[in-house]
């Protein structure tokens, strides 16, 4: 009896130990602002390096060291229009995570809005990872400053204009005013102008006096005839209405258009 309580007893230690949380971070994610690189470690060894896109000026990811505690795998920033988050990793309570971007051009210099920004396909391995060993394994190690923006270009060179013309003995020309010169120096520049072609013109026929005996065609000239319009007659017919109201009749007269019934009754 006693060895069966021993025994139950071993088992439940050894599933006690399997379920333990792990001592310390089995994932560590450290990210450097200053050279915009994510070097992730796992179990002490370095598993990959890759190029993001941390916060820029006046949205700077903060620093210090966080752990992960939420995953989501499709995302959308409710602060920024909706913005897809792909393969999110949070580790901030005020919504700092680790996610893909569709602006892998942008890799390798601040562009985000505090989040710190992966490949899309580098987003997809560090979401299977950590989702693997555990969010709560997961250490986040966020230091350095973010690169100055570069300076502005410089001031492009304005052309010098152009020298005096001279003569054959190599002294300056005078007799050009400097408008003249700008004039034709402008004219060098610009692209010649089309020019548009008349066209060519028909010589005038000579006049030539008709044969004798030659007689013109008579013209025939149409004449219209105009009738007076007709008139239409529209008949009317009288009317005339009697009515008793309150004790005394109220004659009234109006016309109105005549109806074919009316001509029944005149005849």
């Amino acid at each position: 009896m006693r060895l069966h309580r021993v025994f139950a007893a071993l088992v439940l230690a050894a599933a006690l130990v399997g379920f333990a949380p792990r001592s310390g971070a089995a994932v560590l994610i450290s990210i450097d602002k200053a050279a915009q690189r994510m070097t992730v470690i796992v179990d002490g060894e370095l598993r990959w390096s890759w190029l993001v896109s941390t916060g820029r000026a006046g949205y700077d990811t903060p620093n210090g060291g966080y752990t992960a505690f939420r995953m989501e795998k499709d995302h959308f920033s409710r602060e920024w229009d909706d913005a897809p988050m792909p393969h999110s990793i949070f580790f901030t309570r005020i919504g700092h995570a680790i996610h893909g971007t569709d602006q892998s051009k942008r890799l390798g210099q601040p562009a985000s809005h505090g989040c710190v920004r992966l490949a899309p396909e580098n987003a997809k391995q560090l979401f299977a990872l950590v989702k693997e060993h555990g969010v709560l394994n997961t250490q986040v190690v966020v230091d350095g400053e973010i690169p100055p923006p570069p300076p502005p270009p410089a001031p492009v060179a304005r052309r010098k204009p152009p020298a005096p013309e001279q003569d054959r003995t190599g002294s300056a020309r005078t007799d050009r005013t400097p408008n003249e010169s700008a004039a034709r120096a402008r004219a060098a520049r610009e692209p010649p102008q089309r020019t548009m072609r008349e066209p060519p013109q028909r010589a005038a026929r000579a006049y030539a006096p008709p044969p004798p005996g030659y007689r013109r065609p008579p013209v025939y000239e149409l004449r219209r005839s105009y009738a007076a319009p007709r008139v239409y007659y529209d008949p009317r017919v009288e009317i005339i209405e009697e009515t008793y109201v309150n004790g005394t009749w109220v004659r009234r007269r109006y016309y109105r258009q005549a109806r074919p019934q009316d001509f029944q009754r005149w005849r």
